[in-house]
């Protein structure tokens, strides 16, 4: 099997410096991702994480499009990190000690009346849509990048995304008919 990086040139040195560049230019936005989705005592570690998977799977990685696969990366350790929490969880639960509830990032960066709203109607939704939603809205994820951050097609990712949208404008109360105008603002590839 040839290797991507070998089909597009690359020897070994030429593919540490092509990851080094894409670890400076994207660590920060993965970063940020993280600290979207765990405490920040953990959020730095399922970074680094994210960035050590890619590069054991730099075979598979997409040099053209490394963000959103990255944020695909991401995705994955930050709901290992959530199900191991959950499980210490029910441990402590269980021998009857004290409570590891932690807040989660938005508790400390949420201020404004609006943002509350939002965030307590996107805790009612499911995993999966409140997934599709931070990845498009707070990710900025184009449709195209966010088929590839969910591994599946743009027209799978963006049904996807009018579901968990629609299921937001129904929690929110926006109207039926004026949920489209509210919600469907797509961003253009440049």
């Amino acid at each position: 099997m040839v290797r991507r990086s070998e089909r597009l040139g690359m020897d070994h040195l030429q593919e540490a410096a092509a990851f080094k560049d894409v670890y400076e230019g994207h660590f920060g936005a993965v970063l940020r991702y993280c600290l979207r989705r765990l405490p920040e005592e953990v959020a730095s570690d399922a970074a680094a994480e994210t960035f050590t998977i890619a590069w054991r799977r730099r075979r598979d990685f997409q040099w053209d499009r490394p963000l959103p696969w990255l944020y695909g990366v991401a995705r994955r350790v930050v709901s290992n990190e959530l199900r191991s929490e959950k499980r210490w969880r029910r441990l402590i639960q269980r021998t009857h000690s004290a409570s590891t509830d932690v807040p989660g990032a938005d508790a400390a960066v949420i201020e404004d009346d609006e943002r509350d709203r939002v965030v307590a109607s996107m805790s009612k939704l499911g995993a999966t849509d409140r997934e599709v939603l931070m990845l498009a809205c707070w990710e900025g994820l184009s449709r195209r990048d966010l088929a590839l951050a969910l591994r599946c097609s743009e027209n799978a990712a963006s049904k996807r995304l009018h579901r968990a949208l629609d299921r937001l404008g129904a929690e929110l109360g926006v109207p039926g008919t004026s949920r489209q105008k509210f919600f469907r603002v797509e961003r253009r590839q440049v």
